[in-house]
């Protein structure tokens, strides 16, 4: 979903749209990944929802961030022995992660994930692809 249409989200409609209650903890931990998206581990998501509400604790933010994914409002972006990292765009896209720990979406055509899913042998469908690079950001 592109940015500008999910910056109008209510977060408890689009809990209840997927199946969850929308409870205060899992509507703030929602709403924190979708105000900023520059893909949080569960610590930082914490610490960001620790501001409004002083009470959560850790173990109630990885119920919420889990119930997110497992329901699809948000992706689990892992990158090899890296904490996993929260993605709210589920719009088909890969991911770029830079020597600093920074993670960036980049769009991918949508021809080109044609060509990448007829590349499966018959008869073999994909419900997602991953595609992540990891390098160098352009220096400031």
């Amino acid at each position: 979903m592109p940015v500008s249409q999910t910056q109008h989200i209510v977060p408890a409609e689009r809990l209840s749209a997927a199946g969850l209650r929308p409870t205060p903890q899992r509507e703030t931990v929602y709403e924190v990944l979708l105000n900023k998206r520059d893909h949080p581990t569960a610590d930082e998501v914490y610490v960001r929802v620790k501001e409004a509400m002083p009470s959560i604790s850790l173990a109630t933010v990885y119920n919420c961030l889990e119930a997110l994914v497992q329901h699809e409002l948000v992706r689990a972006v892992n990158f090899e022995r890296a904490p996993t990292r929260y993605c709210p765009n589920l719009v088909p896209h890969a991911h770029f992660h830079d020597e600093e720990g920074r993670t960036l979406d980049v769009d991918l055509p949508t021809p080109l994930l044609e060509q990448l899913r007829a590349l499966l042998p018959n008869g073999y469908t994909a419900k997602h692809i991953e595609i992540n690079f990891h390098g160098r950001a352009p220096l400031s």
